[in-house]
């Protein structure tokens, strides 16, 4: 029994040795009143204060004031008490006034009949991963707002199976669907049958999955049931370990195009006719000269 003491002690001399080294988390124990009774190193670069600044006193003051107002650092405790552990992400305060955003777990500790002896707080600071995420977020927001406010294309994304998972301003404007509309939805549900039948929707997603890309242009179908000459241009999109996540579409409206350019040919063809017209009318007997021609070389019978 005597052995079993100082191996006990050392062990715990060992693991307040590590807790204390870890920097990258604020490592402290509370009372099961909520004061602080411990203090790592981690801690004291987190939050700016030194063991004998904070040991002795209640853990809200690492709490912004509205919080400490609501009593919230309270609840904390009561549901890590009731659950055996409570999580949670957000603002604190470090001594020299300034706000982090924390990774928050509190831990309930027991002795052997299940008493609430106190609670082990582990806080991790994720101001710079929250920053990132609110970054990104507001790239894609802007992202968003741009491809929603392109009028003149239909812009929207297909999942790997072709199923319409996004639709912009464009699109409605081209096709005559609303999102709710399509959203869901298979997007061969634009194609005329007899490319449907001809597996067209289904090629599309094999050729831009394979070349990397796909353009064409053919016949699509609006709402209304009516038609329109389409330039299409569809692409992969892959995550970073090559995972495919789906497709991006581009679709334009080139009728009015696709009608002038029929309209040039036919103009390109008429003048064609009209040089040939007019050059038959400036020599009105030429046929009859070159009939003429012709029979004098044939001999006398």
């Amino acid at each position: 029994m005597s052995n079993r003491a100082p191996r006990a002690a050392a062990q715990t001399d060992r693991f307040r040795l590590l807790v204390d080294a870890v920097q990258d988390y604020g490592i402290f124990m509370l009372d099961i009143d909520g004061t602080v009774m411990s203090w790592n190193s981690g801690a004291a670069r987190l939050k700016g204060y030194l063991a004998d600044d904070v040991i002795g006193r209640h853990f809200s003051i690492f709490y912004p004031p509205e919080a400490q107002a609501s009593r919230w650092p309270d609840e904390e405790l009561r549901l890590a008490t009731l659950h055996g552990k409570y999580e949670e992400e957000g603002w604190r305060v470090r001594k020299d006034g300034t706000r982090f955003w924390a990774n928050v777990v509190i831990t309930a500790l027991r002795d052997g009949d299940g008493t609430v002896t106190g609670f082990g707080k582990v806080t991790r600071d994720l101001t710079e991963r929250r920053e990132h995420l609110e970054a990104l977020r507001q790239s894609e927001e802007r992202f968003r707002l741009l491809i929603e406010g392109v009028r003149d294309y239909a812009i929207y994304m297909l999942d790997p199976q072709g199923v319409i998972r996004s639709w912009n301003s464009g699109a409605q404007l081209i096709k005559g669907y609303a999102a709710e509309e399509v959203i869901g939805r298979h997007y061969g549900m634009f194609f005329r049958q007899e490319d449907i039948a001809a597996g067209l929707p289904a090629r599309e997603l094999r050729d831009a999955l394979s070349d990397g890309r796909t353009e064409e242009e053919g016949w699509r179908v609006r709402k209304d049931g009516s038609t329109f000459w389409a330039n299409i241009v569809m692409s992969p999109i892959h995550k970073a370990d090559g995972t495919l996540l789906g497709f991006a579409k581009v679709t334009r409206d080139m009728t009015e195009r696709s009608r002038l350019r029929d309209l040039e040919h036919s103009s390109s063809r008429m003048n064609e006719f009209l040089a040939m017209l007019a050059h038959e009318l400036r020599n009105p007997l030429a046929p009859i000269r070159n009939a003429v021609s012709i029979l004098q070389l044939e001999p006398a019978p």
